[in-house]
């Protein structure tokens, strides 16, 4: 047997709450599998339902692509549904269809994902057409062509002639100046327009290869049978050469930065970027708590002050960005129609400012938390929940069963580490402000909307 369609056997991580399962629940197992060829397997059986969920994750994303070529991630997420050697254009979807099964897929920054969700008998139908599109896709001028149409028009609605896109864009077009985070994902117009044949087959070549995926399996399925049928339809397929990642880090912002413009909106919007910790630093999760203190639920200060007592606000969240690398704190806040930015920022500075100089209450804390405990757990009740949350980690910090440690983690926070967060990160001299103004708003335009790419 050819040594590149063998089995290793890795390992298997504790799926669990600990401290639920600390009080007698059951505990389920990651079990891990490597083929010679490099396709890794992140199995979890689940037999609440006669179900399971098949992810396949690329280590590829925006940020492995370059200057000029920028959009080739997403690209291929559209790619991968038309037409491989053995399957006509739209055959992929009719027999998932016909089989009752779901499916989609995403792009961002570090990653790439395409899942089905089917009934458990029809497992094999997900192994034959994954591992079809692995290593079969058809990357001639007319599917090229026709794609990247589509993907113009989704940049249109979604971003040209969307004024929150619009303004994402813009932040971290301004934030980053070195780091490839500085594009979108979705890439910039003349690099959709200019992709050729070779530009796909290229990158296909490279990032789409057992060697840089990892299939992940949950529901009803025999561990058995799983390794037979993926060791058959994947143990073929070559692994390619990996180029070694070449990424700039991002210097570190040294003053403020502003960029003004005028669209088409109702009332004046903010969109804030702070600097922020990467996914797998400890300050992630503490900041994450700081922010459901802030901006979480109806119950935070921030709700509390600038939309119920000073209704000033519609609208207003913040995030904490799950990247590999450090990236932002975004903070987005709409007005009233006729309420203007200045009136709401020195509010929303003032809380930020006590948040750095007071400790936050114990009421406060304990709801931030349980509120992020439930928004994870209830990730968690579904397969495709489960299949994604295991993907999402691993391929993000090398531990699929990183959400329990990050929900124990959440559970260790206290009130002085929330104010030291806030004071490490929620600095103006390095903070990046959008400010979005109706279209007849008398104010000029600053910065540069249209800038160089």
């Amino acid at each position: 047997m050819n040594t590149q369609s063998l089995w290793t056997y890795e390992g298997s991580v504790p799926f669990t709450d600990l401290g639920t399962a600390a009080l007698g629940a059951d505990v389920t197992y990651v079990h891990r599998f490597r083929l010679g060829n490099g396709l890794r397997l992140l199995l979890l059986v689940d037999k609440s339902a006669p179900v399971l969920s098949y992810f396949t994750w690329f280590r590829v994303g925006s940020r492995h692509e370059r200057p000029g070529k920028t959009g080739l991630a997403h690209l291929f997420e559209h790619l991968m549904f038309n037409e491989t050697e053995g399957l006509k254009a739209g055959e992929f979807d009719r027999k998932l269809e016909e089989n009752g099964a779901e499916s989609n897929a995403a792009t961002w920054l570090d990653w790439t994902y395409y899942y089905e969700s089917l009934p458990k008998d029809r497992f094999a139908l997900a192994v034959k057409l994954e591992s079809e599109r692995m290593a079969r896709l058809v990357l001639r001028e007319p599917q090229v062509v026709s794609e990247k149409e589509v993907v113009a028009n989704e940049r249109r609605m979604r971003v040209d002639d969307d004024v929150e896109g619009t303004a994402n864009e813009i932040l971290y077009k301004t934030a980053f100046t070195k780091h490839p985070y500085h594009w979108p994902t979705i890439g910039w117009m003349d690099d959709i327009q200019n992709f050729t044949p070779e530009d796909c087959e290229a990158f296909y070549k490279t990032y789409y290869a057992p060697n840089n995926a990892t299939v992940v399996v949950v529901g009803d399925v025999r561990e058995a049978d799983v390794l037979e049928k993926i060791r058959a339809a994947y143990g073929a397929i070559p692994a390619s050469v990996l180029p070694e990642e070449d990424t700039t880090p991002e210097p570190h912002q040294l003053e403020a930065r502003e960029v003004t413009m005028k669209k088409p909106t109702a009332s004046e919007k903010l969109l804030l970027g702070y600097r922020g910790p990467a996914l797998g630093d400890a300050d992630h999760v503490t900041l994450s708590v700081l922010n459901e203190v802030l901006f979480g639920g109806r119950a935070c200060r921030m709700y509390r002050e600038l939309v119920v007592n000073r209704e000033l606000c519609t609208d207003l969240r913040g995030w904490v960005s799950t990247f590999r690398d450090p990236g932002l704190y975004e903070v987005y806040y709409t007005a009233r129609p006729g309420v203007c930015g200045e009136d709401i920022l020195p509010i929303a500075e003032a809380e930020l400012a006590r948040a750095r100089d007071e400790v936050v209450t114990e009421e406060e804390l304990a709801r931030a938390k349980a509120r992020l405990e439930l928004g994870l757990l209830q990730s968690l009740e579904t397969m495709s929940g489960k299949a994604e949350q295991i993907g999402f980690y691993d391929t993000v910090l090398g531990d699929p069963a990183a959400a329990f440690r990050r929900l124990e983690a959440y559970r260790r926070v206290t009130a002085g580490e929330l104010r030291t967060a806030a004071r490490r990160y929620l600095n103006n001299e390095a903070r990046t402000m959008i400010r979005v103004l109706p279209e007849g708003d008398s104010a000029p335009a600053s910065g540069a909307e249209e800038a160089a790419q």
